[in-house]
């Protein structure tokens, strides 16, 4: 039996061109169960990588520091003084405008349903757990402070309407 081989190249792996004849024995001429799910598994994991690189680019591309209210010199240009003022207690970057963001966010999205306060300050609390695993070690303590108040934040509203961020139910 005669094979016709012939590669192309797709995504982020390199093929080289080929168009061998190549013989097949008998033994051969069988693809295993894993071979073809190996195949299937590799096509789908250059899928989605592929697709998920373009979907990080997009995003990339599309979010801009002006989308959160900073009109400020480019980030990059700034001098230390600049920085510093921006991460200062009361800067663009500090604690309380920080924490009022991140706390507003949940407020305006949940109004008046302590569910959705609930639900929102559930999600706070994972996105700040995932941005600890991403930077892979405890992070700067501004953070800890930042998060604590636009909890407090939230904490409040939540009171207020009469509920409690404690689970009581058994």
């Amino acid at each position: 039996m005669k094979l016709e081989l012939s590669y192309e190249a797709k995504g982020f792996a390199t093929y080289s061109k080929s168009d061998k004849t190549i013989d097949l024995n008998e033994k051969d001429k069988k693809i295993s169960a894993k071979e073809i799910s190996d195949t299937y598994f590799f096509e789908y994991q250059m899928k989605i990588t592929t697709e998920s690189k373009d979907s990080f680019e997009q995003q990339a591309d599309t979010f801009r520091l002006s989308d959160i209210g900073y009109n400020g010199k480019p980030i990059g240009e700034l001098s230390q003084d600049e920085a510093q003022a921006l991460v200062a207690e009361d800067g663009f970057f500090g604690i309380a405008q920080t924490s009022q963001r991140i706390a507003d966010f949940v407020l305006m999205g949940a109004g008046d349903d302590a569910q959705k306060l609930k639900a929102g300050r559930s999600g706070m609390l994972q996105g700040f757990k995932e941005a600890e695993a991403m930077w892979g070690e405890k992070l700067p303590e501004i953070s800890y402070t930042t998060m604590q108040k636009a909890l407090e934040m939230v904490d409040a509203k939540l009171a207020e309407l009469g509920g409690s961020v404690l689970d009581t139910s058994v």
